[in-house]
């Protein structure tokens, strides 16, 4: 049963892994690279770090992602989501036999189980002594699991195979990582800015007077995050490229501008600043609030939607992933009045 087999294997690796370490968490094995944890640093280990390794070999490069306290990861607009598991390059011969030995050892696992694992690595069907006459042509690959854990994650249950450098895995293998799905793991490493806007007239508003609502412009550019498996050889980047402002006023007592709610972006911009002498004009991105929030306030909810596509090896011209969005409420308090002076 592959499935028990992978449950099995992990659960006794990190076991063993703290026992043997007396309490120092053990350092995934990476090819061409070392971490700790899920994700280990090249490079560094500091909070901060652009580029870092997860395990599978996968580094991500995100010095060109959004920055700041107030960033968040883009929500797919459809039902899509990245890849719950994934398989990429992990052991070397050497590697693979450090790892499986003292699984074996620990005579957990069951005399069937261990017999076949034994049969499959060490005894030729189909590789012999853990593969160590192939040493340095290729890896032993495995599954890798989104730190998640979102559904589908024990999805991929093969055993643990080898793939000799510059070939392909074997077809039969779903999620082997390529380009594409590269694409889609940068694609939850996406952070953007926040989507509070700015409200004119501020503080509180006023019954039936057109509040405007924009967004700065200087921080809604275009982010984007490389990911690449140095071992292969194989990269993608995926970009976010911020297209459009959606405002729900939080009560159905409110008429938007436009009236569809969707403020779409202009000359690099969403939105346009309130200035003086603007009082008789209409906002092309805004509210206006028909009643008063009384002694409370409306929950205006203000989502950007971010166009979301990739390049990578092999692929030049940009490919579309779902759009992505990401989304904020903020309190805005509205008054009853008799006139407005203008």
């Amino acid at each position: 049963m592959p499935a028990m087999s992978r449950t099995l294997l992990c659960a006794l690796a990190a076991i063993l892994s703290l026992v043997a370490s007396a309490g120092t968490a053990r350092a995934d094995i990476v090819p061409g690279g070392s971490g700790t944890g899920s994700e280990s640093q090249v490079g560094g280990g500091q909070d901060g770090d652009t580029i870092s390794a997860t395990a599978g070999g996968v580094v991500f490069d995100r010095s060109k992602n959004g920055s700041g306290a107030s960033v968040g990861p883009v929500t797919a607009a459809s039902a899509w989501t990245p890849p719950a598991c994934w398989y990429a390059p992990k052991y070397t011969p050497a590697q693979l036999e450090a790892t499986l030995k003292p699984i074996w050892a620990a005579e957990s696992t069951g005399a069937e189980w261990e017999a076949t694992q034994r049969a499959r690595y060490v005894d030729g069907e189909p590789y012999k002594d853990f593969n160590k006459d192939k040493t340095g042509e290729g890896y032993f690959w495995d599954s890798y699991v989104n730190e998640s854990f979102p559904p589908g994650w024990d999805s991929c249950d093969e055993d643990i195979f080898w793939v000799d450098t510059g070939e392909a895995p074997p077809p039969e293998i779903e999620n082997a990582i390529t380009p594409e799905i590269l694409a889609q793991l940068a694609y939850a490493e996406i952070r953007v800015p926040s989507t509070e806007v700015t409200l004119a007239p501020e503080g509180a508003t006023k019954v039936n007077l057109p509040t405007w609502a924009w967004l700065d412009g200087a921080e809604f550019k275009p982010v984007s995050v490389t990911a690449s498996v140095p071992v292969l050889g194989i990269q993608a980047t995926t970009t976010a490229e911020p297209v459009a402002l959606k405002i729900e006023p939080g009560t159905g007592d409110a008429e938007t501008y436009p009236a569809s709610g969707v403020c779409e972006i202009r000359n690099g911009r969403i939105g346009e600043p309130y200035a003086r002498g603007k009082a008789d004009r209409t906002p092309p991105c805004g509210v206006r609030y028909l009643r008063s929030s009384g002694d409370g306030s409306y929950p205006l909810r203000a989502t950007v939607t971010w166009e979301i596509s990739w390049t990578g090896t092999g692929v030049n011209d940009p490919r579309d992933l779902p759009n992505g969005e990401f989304g904020a409420e903020q309190d805005v308090v509205v008054q009853e009045i008799q006139a407005i002076n203008r």
